[in-house]
């Protein structure tokens, strides 16, 4: 198909197919991986509601804070990711974590 030699109109009624070949084509293949999943589950002894709620059923975990500056309670880390900017400051005046570390005060 040589794009070229199409008229405006026509371009425009290629556009219009091939965006509904490509809203069929996404269905029908939606249908199938649905159908593949659904076997595959069944194969498994599973239904699909099990297979679904295990995923679901595990709630996130809160991590506990680990280090708390010692005069403003609102900065905390738990001691993951990047490191806050106050823990940084805090590192750079030459102190160090355990003096603020929440879980070493506890034990």
């Amino acid at each position: 198909m040589d794009l070229t030699t199409m008229t405006f109109a026509q371009l425009r009624e290629l556009q219009v197919q091939v965006t509904e070949a490509i809203k069929v084509r996404e269905k029908t293949e939606q249908a199938a991986a649905r159908q593949q999943i659904f076997a595959i589950a069944h194969s498994a002894g599973l239904s699909l509601q099990e297979l679904i709620g295990s995923a679901k059923s595990q709630p996130k975990k809160t991590v506990a804070v680990r280090y708390q500056h010692p005069t403003d309670a609102t900065l905390h880390w738990t001691g993951r990711g990047r490191q806050p900017l106050w823990i940084e400051q805090w590192l750079a005046s030459g102190r160090s974590l355990s003096d603020i570390d929440v879980t070493a005060m506890k034990a």
